[in-house]
């Protein structure tokens, strides 16, 4: 059995994964960002950098983790809403939640994490490689962050695995009705990254990129070491949050 925790997962893919991976007997603890979603699960909103923070120290409180799972994440931003940003202030919501929340968390949960999943899209390959604007990045700009991420976490933290993952265009809240993919395969690959126990996982190599439970090759960009270590230089600037050494 492995203790998993998912952001994101009050309803959409992260709860069908928690789903699943319950039903294969780990132990999942659910996140929601806010009290009205919520039912014995972590709250924190994502894109408040304060939030993420203490949702890192109640995780260590809980812990040690098997795997973590960056499932949460936003396409535009919230009616009322802004962004984290890294004074909490809300300039840019899309960056707060989907890239800076997942670095702020693999920074601060100690003892790390056996495996971290970092959600992407292929939507990654429109991304801006450049990084010329990290805080007011776009959705496609985000989900190559993520892959950056997983391949740049995968290098640090000796021992554990990294990987990053798109789910495809399936029907949930953010992909609409009309989405054509198969979500049973999506919630098959997180279950298949979470576990990480399988020898295709094992095989892969570290900060690998799946979809439909296979590996899959990112943009070549997202495999730039020196931009990766860019990246990650500029989230230690804005958050104030050390990387792991």
């Amino acid at each position: 059995m492995s203790k998993i925790f998912i952001t994101g997962s009050s309803d959409g893919l992260g709860l069908l994964s928690a789903q699943a991976l319950a039903k294969r007997g780990h132990a999942v603890t659910l996140h929601a960002r806010n009290e009205s979603r919520a039912a014995d699960v972590l709250v924190a909103d994502l894109a408040s950098l304060e939030e993420t923070k203490r949702l890192a120290a109640q995780l260590n409180e809980r812990g040690p983790w098997d795997a973590v799972v960056h499932n949460a994440g936003i396409m535009t931003r919230r009616p009322g809403g802004g962004g984290g940003g890294g004074g909490g202030d809300k300039k840019n919501e899309l960056f707060a939640v989907n890239t800076l929340a997942p670095y702020v968390l693999t920074c601060l949960v100690r003892p790390p994490a056996g495996r971290y999943v970092f959600l992407s899209s292929s939507m990654h390959v429109g991304g801006d490689a450049s990084l010329r604007d990290v805080e007011g990045a776009g959705y496609s700009d985000t989900k190559l962050h993520n892959v950056m991420l997983a391949k740049w976490f995968a290098r640090r933290l000796e021992g554990v695995d990294c990987s990053s993952m798109d789910p495809g265009w399936v029907p949930t809240k953010m992909g609409g009705a009309g989405a054509t993919d198969d979500i049973g395969k999506s919630v098959a690959t997180y279950v298949l990254l979470a576990e990480g126990a399988a020898a295709e996982v094992k095989e892969a190599g570290a900060g690998s990129y799946w979809r439909d439970s296979r590996v899959k090759a990112p943009i070549a960009a997202a495999g730039d070491e020196a931009m990766q270590d860019r990246l990650v230089e500029m989230l230690k600037g804005i958050s104030g949050v050390l990387p792991p050494e």
